[in-house]
């Protein structure tokens, strides 16, 4: 449904539709009890939850295993003022099963920078809201 301020309501899957084409979003956590955001590249594993691969002994990972952050990624168009913004929110967890750890090297992201100590952090998708901008009002 449109409304008059030019934005639509997605619905799950067409948010979690969105997140699978792009790679990269932004973390939202708390760090020394004040808001922090850090951009990083991701992919969607099942069931919708965002998995994230990164240093063991990583600023992020002490912040947010075990809490509740925010995740969003989006897409936009500046020329046609259109795009669209989806954010995640729920716990996040390092992977600590040996199993599921295996098959997230196999299939899970890879990290944009070499790491020796590798971890996955999953971020469960408890709940998942969206909003695009129509385009609508374009002009000067």
């Amino acid at each position: 449904m449109i409304h008059n301020d030019g934005f639509r309501a997605l619905d799950r899957r067409e948010c979690l539709r969105l997140l699978g084409e792009v790679p990269v979003g932004r973390v939202v956590y708390t760090r020394q009890a004040l808001p922090a955001v850090l951009p990083v590249n991701f992919s969607l594993d099942s069931g919708g939850s965002v998995v994230l691969y990164t240093s063991a002994g990583s600023d992020l990972v002490r912040a947010v295993d075990g809490v509740v952050v925010a995740f969003e990624a989006d897409d936009f168009h500046a020329g046609c003022r259109s795009g669209w913004s989806v954010v995640v929110t729920g716990r996040a967890a390092v992977v600590t099963d040996p199993a599921e750890h295996e098959r997230l090297l196999r299939t899970g992201p890879r990290s944009w920078m070499p790491l020796r100590d590798g971890v996955f952090v999953r971020i469960e998708s408890e709940m998942v809201t969206g909003r695009e901008l129509t385009g609508v009002g374009v002009g000067p």
